[in-house]
């Protein structure tokens, strides 16, 4: 029987040794931000602010990682409405009682609302209210300077034209840890 390159090099790794060369780049060194749960209306780090758009049982993930020069964030959200689009972006400050408290779109270059600058995470739910996203950006999240929350908003992106970046009323937010 043959073993997988991968459990093979386990092994060895483990059999020598030598340090894990397997594990995560960010749990080596870098920046790791998380958020998850179900959306309510009385936790701060999970709120909904319009059920119509995010109903009881919405739930989402979010994390977002940074190494060596580059980010990766990814969103994965269950029992949204099915069928339907949403704008979803990193935002300033944590969540609070009103989706304004969560401040404006994180901007890796401040003044700059652009894809290469926001974290722009818009989603369409299949059948079942499921959806996902995820950005990858050439740059590294400032520690003195992060996201501190993601932002559902009630419609998809404007990504052209005096309206960028604009996505409509803020449906949910999740605080980023």
């Amino acid at each position: 029987m043959r073993l997988p390159a991968l459990l093979l090099a386990l092994l060895a790794a483990g059999c020598s040794g030598a340090p894990a060369q397997l594990a995560h780049p960010a749990a080596q060194s870098g920046i790791m931000l998380k958020g998850s749960g179900e959306f309510s209306t009385n936790d701060p780090d999970i709120i909904t602010y319009d059920r119509g758009l995010v109903p009881v049982g919405a739930q989402a993930n979010v994390t977002s990682e940074s190494t060596a020069g580059r980010t990766l964030t990814s969103l994965m959200v269950e029992n949204f409405r099915p069928g339907r689009a949403y704008g979803a972006h990193l935002h300033t400050k944590p969540c609070g009682p009103k989706g304004e408290d969560a401040g404006p779109h994180y901007q890796h270059v401040p003044g700059q609302v652009s894809t290469a600058s926001e974290v722009w995470l818009d989603f369409t739910t299949d059948e079942s209210g499921a959806g996902h996203a995820s950005a990858r950006h050439d740059w590294s999240l400032d520690s003195t300077r992060l996201p501190r929350s993601l932002i559902v908003h009630a419609r998809p992106t404007t990504t052209s034209g005096p309206d960028i970046g604009m996505a409509g009323d803020r449906a949910a937010c999740l605080t980023l840890k």
